[in-house]
């Protein structure tokens, strides 16, 4: 909105305001907003969550006992406000005629709602389960087909852009290799990514400010890949496919960057908020979008492997159970297994940052490795 008010209308008039049309400035001040708006209206809504909720978000049974009492009668769907944080600050900051936005946020909005929807049901009903899992899956699967078909047709119809890397998948630190999918084979592949990625994350919140930072790192390493890649003369010189207008990304992972510092901020341990299935599934969802419509889809298992790595601990845990009867970590997700095993609450969450951060640098690496 500011970008189509203050630049393209005002920028050959008034001298300064050309500035508008710098990714940077803009990213900068998506980062800034986002910020205030969570750090102005936070308390407020932490206030009002607390009062509409009751007993807040319920605990599960089978975690951690020590989380029945730490954790009780904290309010949930502070989602809810990192949502508001990042789009507001999204749609002023980014360019509203850019389908690769509109996709991030479409996913980002959906995903929110269907979260927020969990949130609720487990609120008023205070149990652990909300919406039935399948039917979770179904709604997921469902918006991230028309995404992930959406940037597929977005990139096919990009001039001077190879079709076919359009319904490939780039394969990390090679040089222009690209496995061919095909156009459905793509399409599908771009769903799983997404609904992957947003499933990932929301089994990564389980402790105080343990998601919400990888969020942050992982959004902060795809704005700079964003930028790379919508720009030819990096892209060149990094020898990566360059996508025109697929930089304007980095103005939402500002947005992300900015919303997720101003939650840390009451989410910080001991936590005054949970962001809940509201913010988890529309982040994970979100980074998925950015993995998919900047073909770095592979690249996201590097930079986001911590959540990889509690997924898989869930799966691995189900299906050893399942055939053995045995269990091969103490509780899952993998960073119960930690508290398990006698780590302090604050100590498995910043060793779990240290691990996003380097994770994070191998994926960018990816960029000039190959």
């Amino acid at each position: 909105m500011l970008y189509h008010l203050l630049y393209e209308q005002l920028a050959g008039t008034i001298p300064g305001f050309n500035v508008f049309r710098y990714i940077t400035f803009r990213t900068g001040g998506a980062v800034v907003t986002a910020l205030l708006i969570a750090f102005v209206f936070g308390p407020g809504m932490i206030n009002w969550m607390r009062k509409k909720q009751g007993k807040g978000q319920p605990i599960r049974k089978d975690g951690p006992q020590s989380h029945i009492v730490e954790k009780a009668g904290t309010p949930t769907m502070g989602g809810v406000l990192i949502l508001v944080s990042m789009l507001v600050s999204t749609l002023l900051w980014a360019p509203l005629d850019n389908v690769y936005v509109w996709v991030v946020i479409g996913v980002t909005a959906g995903f929110g709602l269907l979260g927020f929807y969990d949130d609720y049901l487990k609120v008023t009903k205070q149990t652990a389960t909300g919406v039935v899992g399948s039917g979770k899956l179904v709604f997921q699967f469902a918006l991230a087909f028309a995404a992930g078909a959406a940037c597929v047709f977005a990139l096919r119809a990009t001039e001077g852009l190879d079709p076919q890397i359009a319904t490939g998948v780039a394969i990390p630190f090679f040089k222009g290799v690209f496995l061919p999918l095909g156009l459905v084979g793509i399409i599908v592949f771009a769903a799983f990514v997404i609904v992957g990625s947003s499933n990932a994350v929301n089994l990564t919140d389980g402790l105080d400010g343990l998601a919400i930072v990888p969020v942050m790192i992982a959004a902060g390493s795809f704005g700079m890949i964003a930028y790379l890649v919508g720009n030819a003369i990096y892209a060149d010189y990094l020898q990566i496919t360059y996508v025109p207008e697929v930089g304007e990304l980095a103005v939402v992972c500002g947005a992300i960057l900015g919303a997720g510092l101003g939650f840390l901020w009451f989410n910080a341990p001991p936590a005054m908020i949970f962001m809940g299935d509201t913010g988890s599934l529309s982040l994970g969802g979100a980074l998925g979008a950015m993995a998919v419509a900047t073909k770095f889809e592979l690249v996201l298992a590097i930079i986001g492997g911590l959540f990889v790595f509690e997924a898989l601990s869930v799966m691995i845990q189900i299906a050893s159970f399942k055939l053995t009867g045995k269990r091969v970590f103490k509780m899952a997700p993998v960073h119960h297994h930690f508290e398990q095993l006698g780590w302090k609450e604050p100590t498995v969450v910043i060793r779990f940052w240290i691990i996003a951060v380097i994770l994070a640098l191998v994926g960018l690496s990816s960029l000039k490795l190959r």
